[in-house]
């Protein structure tokens, strides 16, 4: 997976880990501090904590109780944290076998019974997962500068997956200023740190 991937660990207690691996902490709810490392495979980092911040209280009146999708799920850092303030349960999405494998170590150590993990593309996980099970709030955190922001949309758009008043966070390179969305999903929040811009968007009701 690209560098700009977003991978989350468990701190210290995988095998399967390298040394110098990185580390990251849940900055809210009840695994509030815990920290997470992740393994040393070249390029992949959590999402910044000062992004994180900003999204979670954006999307605060929307944790309890929500079904979330993390969608190239990396470390995990939006999925367990999103569990961690309040989401019923948390769906999370990550090609990488290694990473994959790394998450459900996480999962255990947490207690994270709300959470499950797809080793699987993205897109076919999207295509594959149940028609009848939706999510309010879904995480959208392609690789960088791979143009897969577009497709995984219309993906999204063209399943049944999103509730009827769904959020989606949505993470690209800085430099992708135009982002064609459906007609019923409207830009809510826009915010840019260093290289990355990152945006809610709101679906239904939302949407106005």
């Amino acid at each position: 997976m690209s560098k700009q991937s977003r991978k989350k660990i468990q701190s210290g207690q995988n095998s399967t880990l390298k040394s110098g691996n990185g580390e990251l902490r849940i900055i809210g709810g009840s695994w509030r501090s815990r920290k997470l490392a992740f393994p040393a495979i070249a390029g992949l980092r959590p999402t910044p904590s000062r992004i994180r911040e900003t999204l979670f209280n954006w999307l605060m009146p929307d944790l309890p109780g929500s079904h979330c999708l993390d969608l190239f799920a990396g470390s995990g850092a939006l999925g367990f944290e999103a569990i961690s303030r309040g989401a019923d349960r948390v769906t999370m999405v990550e090609k990488n076998r290694d990473i994959s494998i790394a998450l459900q170590q996480n999962k255990k150590l947490l207690g994270a019974d709300g959470l499950s993990i797809l080793n699987q593309d993205t897109l076919e996980a999207i295509a594959k997962l149940d028609p009848d099970d939706t999510f309010d709030i879904v995480f959208c955190d392609p690789p960088f500068n791979q143009e897969l922001m577009e497709p995984l949309i219309q993906a999204i758009n063209n399943s049944t997956l999103l509730s009827e008043n769904a959020k989606l966070y949505i993470e690209t390179e800085k430099s992708l200023t135009q982002l064609q969305i459906p007609t019923n999903w409207s830009l809510l929040k826009e915010k840019t740190a260093g290289d990355v811009r990152y945006r809610l968007i709101g679906v239904g009701e939302h949407s106005l």
